[in-house]
C-alpha cells in the first residue's frame, strides 16, 4: 500500500496562511497564485483526511487540529532549513546565501557603513537583507525565513545565540532655540515628559530609550507618534518637542540640514546593545560568528 506524505510546499502554504490569515497575502508570501495555494491546501487536507482550515467569506479560521499541524509544520520546515545549512556550512565559510533581518532603527544607519567592507572582504557572500520590526524579525528567525537577525537588545528572542556588535549610546535631541539651553550632558530628570516624542508602538527603540531614563512617568506622558527616526527629527526641528536618538543615527548624519541640537544622555544605562543573533545550535554558528566579526570591523 502506497502512503503519500505531505510535501514541504504544502506545509509552507499552510504555515503562510496561518501567519497571514488571508489567502491572497499568503500566496504573495509564497510567490504563487492564490488558486495554486488554495489547491495545495485542499490536497493536503484530502491527503490527511481532515479539515485544517475553516473557510468563510470574511475570515480564515484554523481548527484545533489545524493549529497542531501548523506547529508541527514549523518544526519540520525549520529542520529542513537546518539540513540545508549543514550542507552549506561544510563548504567555504561565509560564502553562498545568508538571509539577514535587520530592524528599522539600525538598517539605514549601520548597514551603509558596514556593507561596502563586507562586499570587499567576502565577495562570495550573497547577503539578502530584510528590514522588519523586532517581533517580526524574531518570528522570521524561528520560522526559518531568516538565518540571522541584527537587532537591539534587550529584547525577548527565545532560544538563540548572539554576538555583540557594539553599544549604541542615547542622545537627547532639542530644537535649537529650546528655552532650557541644554547642558553638555542631559540628566533624565530634566526631560520634559509633556514634550517628549517617541516612536509608535512596535519599535523596541522606544522601550530602550524609556528604560535608559528610568522614569516610569515618561511612558504615560510621552507622545508616541513617530513612524521613523527621520520623522521625529523633523518634528523636533519644527519646535514640536524633543526626542531621543541613538548615536549611530547621529554618526550617519540624521541631523544634517536641521538645526536640532543633540546632547548625550547622562544615565547608567544610556545605551542599547546591537547584536547579531541566530538559532541556537545552528550548524552555521561558526559562520555567523565570523559575520559578526566582519560587522564589528566595518
Amino acid at each position: 500500500m502506497t502512503v503519500y506524505q505531505p510535501t514541504l510546499k504544502q506545509l509552507q502554504y499552510l504555515v503562510a496562511l496561518h501567519e497571514h490569515g488571508h489567502f491572497g497575502r499568503a500566496a504573495e508570501a509564497c510567490f504563487v497564485t492564490q488558486s495554486t495555494l488554495s489547491a495545495g491546501l485542499r490536497d493536503l487536507e484530502s491527503l490527511l483526511g481532515v479539515t485544517l482550515v475553516e473557510r468563510t467569506k470574511r475570515a480564515v479560521r484554523f481548527t484545533p487540529l489545524g493549529n497542531q499541524v501548523v506547529a508541527k509544520a514549523h518544526r519540520i520546515l525549520r529542520e529542513t532549513e537546518e539540513l540545508s545549512e549543514l550542507v552549506q556550512s561544510s563548504g567555504k565559510p561565509l560564502s553562498g546565501e545568508v538571509r539577514m533581518s535587520v530592524i528599522p532603527t539600525i538598517a539605514p544607519f549601520l548597514l551603509p557603513r558596514m556593507l561596502p567592507r563586507l562586499r570587499r572582504e567576502r565577495p562570495n557572500l550573497k547577503l539578502f537583507l530584510r528590514e522588519e520590526p523586532s517581533q517580526q524579525a524574531i518570528e522570521s528567525l524561528h520560522h526559518g525565513r531568516a538565518d540571522c537577525v541584527l537587532l537591539a537588545l534587550p529584547y525577548p528572542t527565545g532560544e538563540v545565540e548572539k554576538e555583540t556588535i557594539e553599544l549604541d549610546a542615547f542622545f537627547v535631541a532639542f530644537p535649537h532655540d529650546d528655552p532650557r539651553n541644554p547642558p553638555a550632558e542631559v540628566s533624565p530628570e530634566i526631560i520634559d515628559e509633556n514634550r517628549l516624542l517617541l516612536l509608535e508602538d512596535g519599535h523596541c527603540l522606544k522601550d530602550h530609550a524609556l528604560a535608559a531614563c528610568n522614569r516610569p512617568e515618561l511612558r504615560a506622558s510621552a507622545t508616541m507618534i513617530g513612524t521613523s527616526l527621520h520623522t521625529l527629527v523633523q518634528m523636533v526641528d519644527n519646535g514640536l518637542g524633543l526626542t531621543m536618538l541613538p548615536e549611530m543615527a547621529l554618526d550617519a548624519g540624521i541631523l544634517n540640514g536641521t538645526n536640532v541640537v543633540a546632547r548625550p544622555l547622562l544615565s547608567a544605562n544610556a545605551n542599547r546593545e546591537i547584536a547579531l543573533v541566530w538559532r541556537k545550535n545552528s550548524p552555521r554558528s561558526d559562520e555567523f560568528k565570523m559575520l559578526a566579526d566582519e560587522l564589528r570591523a566595518g
